[in-house]
């Protein structure tokens, strides 16, 4: 059997399972769906959609209540991603993202655990779970 790095183990794409959530954190609802993507080259990126109705557009440009309404418990973030093998940390680097003041906290670390198909992330200093399965 041929050892792999948990960098390469990361490498694909994933679907969300569910969120678990103890600590403050995004309210996202009992089913929110979502998709995180890992590449070869050390980039990620990151969509999480609260599980909610579609918001409703009236004109052909939404207005700021109607943005305010679709992006409320959005995540979606890009950038780099580092991962520590003994530590078990990987590290979303930040280059962008929906969210209003990401860039105070650009850096954003989680432990994590693989089992079977599944990968669990878990904010560090928090006791939230954020579950996904993969998909690629």
């Amino acid at each position: 059997m041929t050892d792999t790095s948990d960098f390469d183990r990361f490498i694909g794409s994933w679907r969300l399972v569910r969120t678990t959530t103890i600590d403050a954190g995004p309210e996202r609802g009992s089913r929110p769906t979502g998709i995180i993507t890992y590449d070869a080259s050390g980039w990620m990126t990151a969509q999480i959609q609260p599980d909610r109705p579609p918001v409703p557009m009236a004109g052909d440009k939404p207005t700021g209540e109607e943005a305010l309404l679709a992006l409320n418990g959005y995540t979606a973030y890009f950038g780099p991603f580092t991962v520590d093998d003994v530590k078990k940390i990987v590290t979303h680097h930040r280059e962008g993202s929906v969210q209003p003041g990401w860039e105070q906290m650009k850096d954003f670390a989680r432990g994590y655990e693989f089992d079977g198909k599944l990968l669990i992330l878990r904010p560090v200093g928090t006791r939230n779970e954020v579950v996904w399965e993969r998909m690629s």
